[in-house]
């Protein structure tokens, strides 16, 4: 049975998504473009991490205009995602990816739990 009370947002300054290391994520770089994909292996650093990641501050220097499969939204339109099942399937990812990058104690990970059981309004 789904849990209705659980909405995804995104967790400021846990950049678990922005840990783009190609041999750790290759099946959604199977699910982009040949243009997406060329544009995603362009913004790995050497460590792994995009290179418009703000380590110290945690965050994107081109938020704003990141590309559209850096955009947790977007996914389950790569993915064909039924609009009804959005929430979960982005919960799914984020969650996967905050334990692969932070672990599966971490505080970021906490966080992330109280974030998506609280109600749209109290955020």
């Amino acid at each position: 049975m789904r849990d209705h009370s659980l909405h995804w947002d995104c967790l400021h300054h846990c950049g678990a998504c922005c840990r783009l290391a190609p041999e750790e994520r290759q099946e959604a770089i199977e699910a982009l473009t040949p243009d997406q994909q060329s544009q995603y292996l362009s913004m790995v650093g050497p460590d792994g991490w995009c290179i418009h990641f703000d380590s110290g501050a945690r965050r994107c220097r081109i938020y704003a205009e990141r590309p559209d499969f850096c955009r947790v939204e977007s996914l389950c339109s790569l993915y064909q995602v039924p609009e009804d099942q959005a929430d979960a399937f982005a919960i799914s990812c984020c969650r996967q990816q905050i334990r692969s990058v932070h672990g599966g104690r971490s505080l970021e990970l906490r966080r992330f739990e109280r974030l998506i059981r609280s109600t749209p309004s109290s955020r």
